[in-house]
């Protein structure tokens, strides 16, 4: 019998990809897609995988494509609200809508399926409490396919804190590795869009540029697994096929090494490590030995954002200030309102703000306290914009 999927944020790279995987094995029932506004990709994939309920978030492209599928059956809505009217469980739920907005979609589908994987850091980061308290609750799995992620949890099963020395997450350095430093202020959202490994989202790809993606994964780390924060390190590695390093006490030090394709741990997190991908046609050996791997210290004049790795900045309610205020500088970057180098004196200025410590402190156990805290965030973020034009 076909387990029953759920993908949230079908339409982007971890959706389109997961669907890949899914045509190839045919051992899945897609029940629902959720998507924002692609209307091309999402009619293709109505008719490719027929799900049962496509939800629609943009009004204007759910208009569109109801109009267009109104003789089939198949359910079609502009929003979650109610979807347990229509939907009851689900075997899996792939979590890949990027930023604040995959938050609640993963709170309600935690409750709706028995194992949940992750692709969305920001909701891990700010909504981590509401998360965890609901898949004790409802009883559901959650695992991280962030290949870091996925990497450590791997590297650490049966582990306790006091067996580890060090956990190494990498980072290839993005576009700008070994680009001139005198340069970076003039930087445009071209260039940076261009990673050298990885084919991502617009706002993946320039947080991968600054690093501070890496910043929120090692938020992410911190709260999916056991291990207190003085462990974590951040590490370049150029070639972005080893995802993660854990150095024991017991002086063994092990790493996870995979292509660059989200397809490794997609397939295994969804087969739990028993699907044979090549011959499944789902991998591609771009490297047939390991050599010539490399790993650099973070140069943290080049990649400042490293700095934000504290402890003050990974407690309480500091993350999910941090993810919005990222959040907007990359947009406004991305819209050529700022420059690359500002992403980072932007940030600090938040910090710095007289309310910072106020909304920091807060609790932040339920929706309603995190997306107050999290507009605090985003409405400072735009007011210094203005400021500093």
């Amino acid at each position: 019998m076909k387990k029953k999927i759920a993908i949230l944020g079908s339409t982007g790279s971890i959706g389109s990809t997961t669907l890949n995987i899914i045509k190839k094995t045919k051992l899945f029932d897609v029940t629902l897609l959720l998507v924002n506004n692609n209307i091309y990709k999402t009619i293709e994939q109505i008719n490719k995988f027929k799900p049962k309920i496509v939800v629609i978030i943009d009004k204007k492209s759910f208009l569109i494509i109801k109009k267009r599928n109104k003789n089939k059956k198949i359910i079609i809505l502009n929003s979650l609200e109610n979807i347990n009217k229509y939907l009851k469980k689900v075997d899996i739920t792939v979590s890949a809508i990027p930023g604040i907005a995959g938050l609640k979609p993963t709170v309600q589908f935690v409750k709706l399926s028995k194992k949940i994987l992750i692709a969305n850091k920001e909701a891990v980061v700010c909504g981590w409490n509401l998360i965890k308290s609901n898949s004790k609750k409802y009883k559901t799995e959650l695992v991280s396919i962030d290949s870091e992620h996925f990497s450590i949890q791997e590297l650490t099963k049966n582990y306790l804190n006091k067996d580890i020395d060090k956990i190494y997450i990498t980072a290839s350095g993005g576009p700008f590795l070994n680009f001139n430093i005198n340069k970076f202020k003039n930087i445009k959202p071209k260039a940076a869009l261009k990673h050298p490994k990885w084919k991502m989202g617009s706002k993946i790809s320039i947080d991968s540029a600054t690093l501070m993606n890496k910043v929120l994964e090692i938020i992410e780390a911190i709260r999916l697994f056991p291990f207190s924060f003085e462990k974590y390190e951040v590490i370049i590695h150029p070639q972005s096929l080893v995802h993660a390093i854990v150095k024991f006490n017991n002086g063994i030090t092990k790493f996870l090494y995979h292509e660059t394709d989200m397809s490794v741990p997609i397939a295994n997190a969804l087969f739990n490590f028993k699907l044979n991908l090549k011959k499944n046609n789902l991998l591609k050996i771009k490297n047939n030995s390991i050599q010539n791997l490399e790993f650099i210290h973070v140069d943290k004049k080049r990649f400042p954002a490293i700095n934000l790795v504290s402890k003050k900045n990974m407690t309480k309610s500091a993350p999910i200030i941090l993810n919005a205020a990222n959040e907007i500088f990359v947009d406004q970057f991305l819209k050529s309102k700022i420059s690359f180098n500002s992403i980072y004196t932007h940030l600090l200025l938040v910090l710095k703000d007289k309310n910072y410590i106020k909304y920091a402190k807060m609790q932040s156990n339920n929706l309603k306290a995190i997306y107050k805290i999290d507009k605090w965030a985003r409405d400072v973020s735009l007011s210094l914009i203005d400021r500093y034009k």
